[in-house]
């Protein structure tokens, strides 16, 4: 169980299946290398058009709330008053677990639009927009004197009908997931409630701040410490899939071609949204005084974006064409492959980039080549390729994973 829970492993695995495609033998995906350099090169103009001084922050759900140049935390934080900076460290945990956890693709038909707006935003951030005001607004408190927190009780009965409502979801504005994302919803709060040493009592999403604290006597936190954490009191929130020893394994799937010869035979971790969400801890911590260290321990997140961009520009070519043209579950080995390369393949593009800027991984950590970056390189040549900004891949997505 823990091995699958380790950056490492997950690391090693995708790696290990590059190495397979390297030589041809990968089940679904021609591997061409030669195409790689084009792609460094695709990455690097799209870091340069978005960030010229290269002040890169962090990838992570914080840049969302930022969509259309307004920085709402700022706002919020604002009117919120002077506070001691763990009780902003919590609010802010309380803001951005709950909207990562919900932040699986929307599709391409929904989108929100925020009051006082007359565009809709959809996707990625369209879901950060509409969550941030589900919170502002007390939807997941049970205090309504204390809208800004979320805590167990409240999450533990949530309605579908309440994100309906929240998410503006209409027959002409389907939402991809709506049913599986209350289900998780409700999971996070019950898991909060059975969690009393974690989350205090009445249980409080934000008391994670004090879990995680206690790992850092000297205020400093390894991103892979935050990761375990986050993946040890989340474990029992997403949907049964593999267990192994009776504990659900999350995002974690079966590909013939990776052989551990042990219970683990078989099998590949990816924990995307574990990891979106621990690199969305990573700015409230160091706001609270704490210094996150070996952040580059953690991967790249393999989304359709990331792997989009892969497929886009020919790195990836699926062996058979017509797989560009149907739909695929989560856990079809196609899927699975096409994630793992995509994790090894950041790895070799983050190289490239250091490389051509003359930078190193202190300097330009992964979370800063996914912001710069990769995902958005991957949405531009979406957009390019296809009128409605489609992933090359279509996923069927239960508003879980992707």
């Amino acid at each position: 169980m823990r091995v699958l829970r380790s950056p490492e492993t997950i690391r090693a695995r995708c790696h290990h299946i590059l190495a397979r495609a390297e030589a041809g033998q990968a089940l679904a995906f021609h591997y061409d290398p030669s195409k790689l350099p084009a792609t460094v090169d695709y990455v690097l103009d799209t870091i340069r058009e978005r960030y010229p001084t290269l002040a890169i922050p962090y990838h992570s759900r914080w840049r969302h709330f930022e969509a259309g140049r307004a920085d709402r935390w700022a706002r919020l934080a604002a009117r919120a008053g002077t506070l001691p900076a763990a009780e902003r460290a919590r609010i802010r945990f309380d803001l951005v677990v709950p909207s990562v956890l919900l932040d699986a693709g929307a599709g391409s038909a929904w989108s929100y639009r925020e009051p006082g707006e007359e565009e809709g935003l959809g996707r990625s951030e369209g879901l950060a927009i509409a969550t941030f005001h589900m919170f502002v607004d007390g939807l997941f408190s049970s205090d309504r004197t204390r809208p800004l927190r979320t805590d167990g009780e409240r999450l533990s009965h949530l309605a579908e009908l309440d994100l309906e409502r929240a998410f503006q979801v209409r027959t002409d504005n389907p939402l991809v997931g709506l049913v599986g994302r209350t289900a998780l919803m409700r999971r996070l709060g019950r898991a909060l409630l059975d969690r009393a040493d974690v989350f205090g009592s009445p249980p409080r999403l934000g008391h994670l701040v004090d879990h995680l604290a206690e790992r850092a006597p000297d205020k400093r936190l390894a991103a892979a410490t935050i990761l375990g954490v986050v993946l040890d009191v989340f474990s029992p929130i997403w949907p049964g899939r593999i267990e192994l020893d009776g504990i659900n394994l999350g995002d974690v799937w079966r590909h013939p071609l990776i052989k551990a010869g042990d219970p683990t035979d078989g099998l590949v971790p990816f924990h995307k949204l574990s990891q979106w969400l621990a690199y969305s801890l990573v700015e409230p911590l160091e706001e609270a005084g704490f210094v996150v260290t070996g952040l580059d321990a953690l991967t790249g997140l393999p989304e359709y974006r990331n792997g989009g961009l892969f497929v886009d520009l020919g790195v990836l070519r699926p062996k058979d064409p017509g797989d560009l043209h149907r739909s695929h579950t989560v856990d079809s080995p196609l899927v699975v492959e096409w994630r793992a390369l995509t994790v090894a393949l950041l790895d070799r593009v983050a190289e490239g980039i250091r490389t051509a800027l003359g930078l190193d991984a202190a300097a330009l950590p992964l979370a800063k080549v996914l912001e710069g970056g990769t995902w958005a390189a991957g949405r531009k040549i979406a957009r390019s390729l296809r009128p409605d900004g489609a992933p090359p891949i279509r996923v069927e997505s239960d508003g879980t994973v992707f």
